[in-house]
């Protein structure tokens, strides 16, 4: 079954939401760098590839459909932060939206009987289950490490043992 043109124009709005995302975590890494808070900048560096492979997922799955895939513009991320813990604020608000567009793609696949979006996008409702809790809890680290910079340096460091792995 083809996209229907108001399904495909959600979903395409979705890849540029993903890239607006990935460029965003992006532009977090390199604060972080900046900063000299490499584990940081290094988990936001995955998670701005993960956002990446987002796209490319919804891309494909508008082509496979056969939908044309059309990228939107996106606003230049924001660059300076306050902190860290203004830093994963940001990023728990950015990941919130995402969450509530796939519900919304969600919603509409049901309302248009897209039968083959449905579990496409129940991996991604599943993920962003994922993704919010892991960025909240680490929300809740920073505000427990309260600036103290040993307690920064930890949490730092864990942040840096992440691979590549969505989720890890």
């Amino acid at each position: 079954m083809k996209l229907a043109e108001q399904m495909e124009k959600a979903l395409n709005d979705q890849v540029t939401m993903e890239l607006a995302s990935a460029a965003s975590y992006l532009q977090m890494s390199a604060y972080f760098s900046h900063e000299n808070l490499d584990g940081m900048s290094r988990w936001m560096r995955a998670q701005a590839e993960e956002e990446r492979s987002h796209a490319d997922r919804f891309l494909d799955f508008v082509l496979d459909r056969g939908g044309k895939a059309i990228i939107g513009d996106t606003e230049a991320p924001r660059a300076e932060f306050s902190g860290p813990e203004e830093v994963f604020a940001t990023a728990l608000a950015q990941e919130e939206a995402v969450t509530a567009a796939i519900h919304d793609l969600y919603r509409l696949a049901g309302e248009l009987g897209d039968l083959a979006s449905i579990p496409f996008l129940l991996d991604f409702i599943s993920e962003q289950t994922e993704e919010e809790s892991m960025v909240s809890t680490i929300v809740d680290r920073l505000a427990l490490a309260a600036g103290e910079p040993g307690a920064l340096f930890i949490l730092d460091h864990e942040l840096g043992t992440r691979d590549g792995d969505p989720g890890a």
